[in-house]
């Protein structure tokens, strides 16, 4: 069996992903900080049939992510798709004038340092397997930086860059890296951003392999 790793899960987004793929075969695993949050989730999964285990770690912590990946690998089988989604701290999101070179600390180690260190985890594993899938999913200000959202702007620009870069790299191998820009709020009921939609697209993206960016919705959304 191979894995998909969803890291940042929540019940939203990171379930609906979860649900999507598990009924694909993958084996689901989940990585947050929260531990009780992740259990609710994967019992959850379970009661659909789901193989699905929590792992966590906090994404500013470059080794705790490392080696929650690491053991998510050897108890589900290799990461295939890594979806990199955790949701941005509210203080990240604070105006340009008003956003010191501290500020951006905590942006960076999350949209950058993380993904960063996620990739080079299970990118060897996906080089064996000769095929896989990472998916980088980001807010509206990863295309047009907003001016009163300094923090996550930058930082999604630099997450956005460095994904660029990977999918221009990696294709001849046989490994798709991909985007998804979600404007405005994951709405449930919402045509194309309620997270079932929302997960479908991604699902779509993985199995299509083509292009980086993706756009979930108009960005004016």
């Amino acid at each position: 069996m191979t894995s998909i790793a969803i890291v940042g899960a929540g019940p939203g987004l990171g379930a609906a992903v979860a649900r999507r793929f598990g009924r694909e075969g993958f084996g689901v695993g989940l990585v947050a900080r929260d531990r009780a949050r992740l259990g609710l989730i994967t019992d959850g999964l379970a009661g659909e049939g789901i193989t699905a285990r929590g792992f966590s770690a906090d994404v500013r912590r470059p080794e705790e992510l490392a080696a929650a990946l690491r053991d998510l690998a050897d108890a589900l089988g290799t990461v295939e798709v890594l979806q990199y989604s955790p949701v941005p701290h509210r203080d990240f999101m604070q105006p340009v004038l008003d956003t010191g070179h501290r500020d951006l600390v905590g942006p960076i180690e999350f949209s950058v340092y993380g993904p960063v260190a996620a990739v080079q985890q299970v990118l060897p594993g996906m080089r064996r397997l000769g095929r896989g899938t990472i998916l980088f999913v980001n807010g509206g200000s990863a295309a047009v930086p907003h001016p009163e959202r300094a923090g996550t702007s930058i930082a999604f620009a630099a997450e956005s860059a460095y994904g660029h870069l990977l999918h221009e790299r990696l294709a001849g191998e046989g490994i798709h890296v991909a985007q998804l820009v979600i404007p405005g709020a994951i709405t449930v009921g919402h045509a194309r951003k309620d997270p079932d939609a929302l997960a479908d697209t991604l699902w779509r993206v993985h199995r299509e392999r083509h292009g980086f960016r993706h756009y979930a919705d108009d960005l004016d959304s």
